[in-house]
């Protein structure tokens, strides 16, 4: 698997193809709609997943501090707007994208110290995901525009520097 920025000549195609099912497009936006706030807002970083030669996933990286309303802390990036292609979906890309956050996080964002996202208090599958990849519910709550969002962390951890003798 692939996880990379996005590239407007050779993922947008791509994108316009994505199949996203109606019961999961309330509670996340389309790659198009993530493209379209990106030309508008570039601090909304679209990524891509690639299997196989095959987009297979997108989500946004935010880490403008004016964009998380979540948290006063500085140091928090932001995941959003992540999905599966509905003809990629239960094969385990959700899940590895979600274990990769952390490093990417680490190469592209330094100083990020933690990883938040929102989610909808009553799309249960995508809370059982995020906390199996690791991300805590700390009781935090949004009010969003449809309900209430629980507001989950996952901590970047910095590598341990090795003291040399």
């Amino acid at each position: 698997m692939i996880i990379r920025g996005f590239r407007e000549t050779d993922d947008y195609p791509f994108l316009c193809r994505y199949q996203l099912p109606p019961e999961q497009a309330i509670y996340t936006s389309t790659p198009i709609e993530v493209i379209q706030a990106f030309r508008a807002d570039p601090s909304q970083k679209p990524y891509v997943i690639y299997a196989s030669d095959h987009l297979v996933g997108c989500f946004v990286l935010n880490g403008s501090r004016s964009a998380n309303i979540y948290t006063d802390e500085w140091s928090s990036l932001l995941f959003k707007s992540f999905s599966i292609d509905a003809r990629h979906q239960k094969r385990g890309y959700a899940y590895e994208a979600l274990r990769a956050l952390p490093e990417i996080a680490k190469q592209e964002y330094p100083g990020k110290t933690e990883i938040l996202l929102t989610v909808h208090h009553t799309n249960t599958p995508a809370i059982s995901l995020y906390q199996k990849a690791g991300f805590e519910d700390k009781g935090y709550r949004y009010a969003g525009t449809h309900g209430e969002e629980l507001i989950f962390h996952l901590r970047v951890k910095e590598e341990e520097k090795i003291k040399s003798r």
